[in-house]
């Protein structure tokens, strides 16, 4: 393979024909692993390579950790009952490096350039603080459990793919 062929994002390698193959956004994403906008339950996104599907849209806004791990586990969406708040190692993996305000991919998620929680405390105070990520500019910082943010939902679908 040439390697002018290949283009480089995370761990994640696509393979395009040629310099000049211009790729839609859904072409993309399916590259990267994430299923067909057409296979996935309304509301939902599914990511095969980490084996997650997400809620496409904000969930809750304005809440504390214990709200937001709450307002997660009460999602019913896609015909599911078992969503819950994502560790930070997950919701990192939704960060697209090369946006900002917000730094996700707008088409296939709906966000605001704001913090979300994640289920994961802060090993140094697990009872004062957990982490959230921002969407601004995509980086991972810790906060108050009583701070306020905003709720994106995930649950497990399978594995996740092979080789990625």
């Amino acid at each position: 393979m040439n390697p002018a062929t290949v283009i480089h994002i995370g761990t994640v390698h696509l393979h395009v024909p040629s310099l000049a193959t211009l790729l839609s956004s859904t072409d993309l994403a399916i590259g990267m692993g994430f299923a067909h906008p057409a296979e996935e339950p309304t509301g939902t996104v599914i990511d095969r390579a980490t084996g997650l599907m997400w809620s496409k849209a904000t969930i809750a806004k304005g809440k504390t950790w214990a709200e937001a791990k709450a307002a997660a586990e009460a999602v019913r969406l896609g015909g599911y009952t078992d969503w819950r708040l994502p560790t930070r190692a997950e919701l990192l993996t939704l960060v697209d490096d090369t946006r900002s305000n917000p730094a996700i991919d707008t088409s296939r998620f709906d966000c605001e350039s704001d913090w979300y929680w994640t289920s994961t405390p802060l090993a140094s105070s697990p009872s004062g603080c957990a982490w959230y990520v921002s969407f601004n500019l995509g980086g991972a910082y810790c906060n108050r459990q009583d701070g306020d943010g905003r709720v994106r939902a995930v649950r497990s679908v399978s594995s996740p793919a092979s080789g990625q």
